[in-house]
């Protein structure tokens, strides 16, 4: 193992460290850190056995195993973004639906009865 190895090995540990960290002081959810930890996983295999490379990249015809890795990572966060896109329109909604449901009970709360009583005080 060179020295490149080496350290690319520790950065890599290093990164799912600080994923577990995250995790465990509930600063992460899960399905999130599932994620970080896959590709954590997969950097830590291609830094151990980096011919693993080269026969995915001689499989899928890529000649510069480099830019099979660029394709794999463009391809990775066009997936995230996408992923983090669908869960904000989500909140949005959610968002949305209870700001509605708090005003209803607002009004319904600051408005009197039928019966003439007066609205309850907090």
């Amino acid at each position: 193992m060179g020295t490149g190895s080496l350290i690319g090995g520790i950065v890599v540990a290093a990164f799912i460290g600080f994923i577990i960290l995250l995790l465990r002081r509930h600063q992460l959810r899960e399905k999130y850190a599932v994620l970080w930890l896959v590709i954590g996983v997969g950097l830590l295999a291609l830094v151990l056995f980096p011919e693993l490379l080269f026969w995915a990249a001689a499989l899928v015809g890529i000649k510069v195993p480099t830019n099979l890795l660029f394709a794999m990572t463009l391809v990775l966060l066009l997936g995230v973004c996408l992923h983090l896109a669908w869960e904000m329109s989500r909140s949005e909604d959610r968002i949305r639906r209870l700001s509605e449901e708090i005003a209803l009970l607002r009004a319904r709360v600051e408005r009197p009865d039928e019966d003439g009583e007066p609205p309850v005080e907090d």
